[in-house]
């Protein structure tokens, strides 16, 4: 997948983007992957989101990204600035490592092999996206019919937030057999809010000129204002996550 820059939109993406919700970290703790103390590893781990939930769970975690800019808004976490295929840090260093919004980002087989090699034997890969659902939302549906009137080369679009094809490539890289979960989960939002955070759409952002930016900006709040009135926006999300562990004592 090609590149997008986020750094430009680290503001939006600390205020608007509300990362994974806290109903995820309580299905992480439940399941057992985050004990008190466990050495993580958050790649993609942008402005420190899901970084920062792990730690409030008692975890000693670290966040990955290769955007400085979007590093400077990890809030004091302890951050790397390098690339999920090729991270600077020794072999079976981490008890868990997670990857939140950004596994499509990455060379998924080379990302694999790399967080197997970082791992401990008996450690553990969470891959975990947190989408919007536009087929169960209006307004998320008017929204995306018009991010493809500014970027009609824009892919992503009708997603059901289901990613099959995560589980086949963690086992490629000699994982243990991928376990899933998956539920919906409705957040509200303001006009404003909901706003900021589809500024940190790839699809917007792939439109790169301020300018051609703003003037999207500019038409959704009109969009929004012209059919929802003032009111509050509610927009259903499914989590999906892919968890599997290392086996093994070979790098």
């Amino acid at each position: 997948m090609g590149t997008v820059d986020f750094g430009p939109s680290a503001p939006d993406y600390a205020t608007h983007r509300r990362g994974f919700p806290p109903s995820f970290f309580a299905r992480l703790s439940a399941l057992g992957l985050v004990p008190a103390g466990c050495r993580a590893l958050d790649l993609g781990t942008g402005t420190g989101s899901l970084a920062r939930g792990l730690a409030a769970l008692g975890a000693r975690a670290i966040g990955l990204d290769c955007s400085v800019a979007m590093l400077r808004g990890a809030d004091g976490l302890p951050v790397v600035a390098a690339a999920a295929e090729r991270v600077p840090l020794r072999h079976a260093a981490f008890d868990l490592v997670t990857a939140g919004q950004c596994w499509h980002w990455f060379d998924g087989p080379r990302a694999a092999r790399e967080c197997r090699r970082l791992l401990r034997p008996g450690g553990t890969l969470v891959v975990a996206h947190f989408d919007y659902l536009s087929r169960e939302s209006e307004a998320a549906a008017l929204t995306e019919e018009l991010v493809l009137r500014h970027n009609p080369r824009w892919t992503m679009a009708g997603t059901d937030g289901r990613h099959g094809g995560w589980a086949p490539q963690l086992e490629s890289a000699g994982f243990g057999p991928a376990g899933i979960f998956e539920y919906v989960e409705e957040v509200p939002y303001s006009q404003e809010a909901w706003r900021g955070r589809i500024r940190t759409c790839n699809g917007v952002l792939a439109l790169r000129d301020a300018a051609r930016i703003a003037e999207f900006d500019r038409e959704l709040a009109a969009l929004l204002r012209d059919r929802f009135g003032g009111a509050d926006l509610s927009v259903p999300h499914r989590v999906f996550a892919v968890a599997a562990q290392r086996g093994g004592n070979t790098p």
